[in-house]
């Protein structure tokens, strides 16, 4: 007497199947809908907005591109733009600040642990402190900087209060946290590198710069892709510091496009969501380009095309 056998099959039941294809988009779903409707929605929203003169309370009216053209003979856009360049180039000395710093926090040196507390500090710390602390430190009466500046004998100096400083200043107070979050970046990355590379190069007489440029740094490329989109990102939204240290003074001179905005649409200077709005889009077109680019770049060096 033969007992019949049941047929096995390797393959997955086809329910089972399609909840394993089903089930990483349940997860991403809440993450997805967050972005839409809190980012991709009001990017839409916003090139809506600019094309209407609103107050916020009436009912908008259709200008078209009238704000657009409005901005093309506004001095004070002109300026923010031009500033938002300034802070766009300085900026990014971030990520090289960050990177030397890394490699010297990467080392076996005594007290490292300490070194490594107080380069993350600044990162920890929230912007409306840095700029807080840097106010104090550019004070013209009892600054630190102009305490060190007259042990040289240089005279004191108000730096928020000088129009073709004032940029500057708030540019090296932004500097600090940005240089200490590259610094993270590349310290983790650092902990990714092969060391059976570093080992060849060495063998191979690699020392010093050229085992930096031709072994460290191109395995380092994630992390400097994460670090200029972030660095970027930053640099063009800066309005944390501008708000706390020169509120956009003195005579407007150190606004930048994400200040402008909120002065023409939020604050007491005309509740001009339309004007605002175009702002807004311009400087997120900026940012697109930028972005693009660098994704593009990648891209290319990922694919060999």
């Amino acid at each position: 007497m033969t007992h019949a056998t049941l047929p096995t099959t390797s393959a997955p039941l086809p329910r089972r199947r399609n909840a394993q294809a089903i089930a990483p988009w349940l997860f991403l779903a809440p993450g997805l809908l967050f972005f839409l409707f809190y980012v991709i929605f009001p990017v839409f929203q916003s090139f809506n907005l600019s094309l209407y003169k609103w107050d916020g309370l009436g009912a908008p009216e259709y200008v078209g591109l009238k704000n657009y053209r409005d901005l093309g003979s506004d001095r004070a856009f002109e300026t923010s733009l031009w500033n938002n360049f300034k802070w766009l180039v300085l900026y990014l000395l971030a990520i090289p600040g960050g990177l030397f710093i890394a490699l010297f926090l990467n080392q076996t040196v005594t007290g490292i642990r300490l070194y490594k507390s107080l380069f993350f500090f600044p990162f920890v710390i929230s912007q409306v402190v840095v700029g807080l602390v840097f106010t104090w430190f550019y004070d013209p009466t009892f600054g630190l900087l102009n305490i060190l500046l007259g042990w040289v004998g240089l005279g004191p100096i108000n730096v928020l209060g000088d129009p073709t400083l004032v940029t500057y200043g708030i540019i090296a107070a932004g500097l600090w946290p940005q240089t200490a979050y590259c610094m993270i970046l590349y310290l983790t990355g650092l902990n990714a590198v092969d060391p059976e590379q570093v080992e060849a190069a060495r063998l191979d007489g690699a020392r010093s710069w050229r085992m930096l440029w031709f072994v460290i740094i191109p395995q380092l490329r994630p992390a400097t892709f994460i670090a200029f989109v972030v660095t970027i990102i930053g640099a063009l939204r800066s309005f944390d510091l501008i708000s706390i240290m020169t509120n956009g003074g003195p005579f407007g001179s150190s606004r930048v496009l994400s200040f402008y905005m909120f002065e023409k649409a939020l604050s007491e200077y005309g509740f001009r969501m339309g004007y605002g709005a175009a702002i807004a889009v311009v400087l997120f077109l900026i940012m697109l380009v930028f972005i693009a680019y660098f994704l593009w770049s990648m891209y290319r060096e990922e694919t060999g095309r």
